[in-house]
């Protein structure tokens, strides 16, 4: 029609504050990730999700109904929150290549989050250690030092209910969970639930959680190319 206006859907984020800090922390990691925005059904919120460099989704609920399921760079949308801008930036729904785990999660335990920094303080000196000595007096590469702590599972927890299949929890998860920030300030008190939700394991937070999938699922199931996945 001659003469009518294109109206740009804004962001719709309200909790400025909390989405800013989520994405400041994940753009640190990775300057080009992209986040992906989803309602969160009737709440009147919506739920950033992304991917760490270390193969882990990490996600924050903010205030606001946002755009709908929509996908853009993190740093994109740091930027128009720190103007006050609410414009939405391009969308990028084809740079989201990983699934979602289902909705429903189901509990298996909870953990001070006090030991959970514990774990990943450890980590960071063992990694430190490593680097500037070795390991049994051999030099050994900053990368695969790296991704052989990741791959350490930090905790195993065996559920009271049925199945009571053990649940291991890799470092990558507890990296998440603490890098995020999703334990909050670290003299505060609190907990971290261990989630399963089908074939992923979720470390749950005050703030926000970090979720990844077994390593045997990893290898048998294909990623899907939609970005509604």
């Amino acid at each position: 029609m001659s003469g009518a206006r294109v109206v740009t859907p804004g962001h719709g984020l309200e909790g400025v504050a909390d989405a800013g800090a989520f994405l400041a922390r994940l753009v640190r990691f990775d300057p080009a990730a992209v986040v992906r925005l989803r309602p969160v059904g009737g709440a009147g919120r919506t739920a950033l999700w992304a991917r760490l460099p270390w193969d882990v989704l990490v996600v924050r609920t903010v205030a606001g109904a946002g755009p709908g399921d929509v996908t853009v760079a993190a740093a994109d949308l740091l930027a128009e929150l720190e103007s006050a801008g609410g414009a939405l930036p391009s969308r990028r729904d084809d740079q989201w290549r990983w699934p979602l785990p289902p909705a429903a999660s189901r509990r298996v335990e909870a953990l001070p989050a006090g030991e959970l920094r514990r774990i990943a303080e450890a980590a960071a000196g063992t990694l430190r250690t490593a680097a500037t000595e070795g390991v049994g007096g051999r030099a050994v590469g900053q990368r695969v030092l790296r991704d052989a702590l990741l791959d350490h599972v930090a905790v195993v927890v065996t559920p009271d209910d049925p199945p009571g299949e053990p649940v291991e929890v890799t470092q990558r998860l507890v990296q998440g969970v603490v890098r995020m920030g999703f334990l909050g300030p670290a003299d505060a008190p609190g907990e971290v639930q261990v989630r399963v939700a089908g074939r992923w394991i979720g470390l749950v937070g005050p703030y926000g959680a970090a979720w990844s999938r077994k390593v045997s699922e990893l290898a048998i199931r294909p990623v899907k190319d939609h970005p509604n996945g």
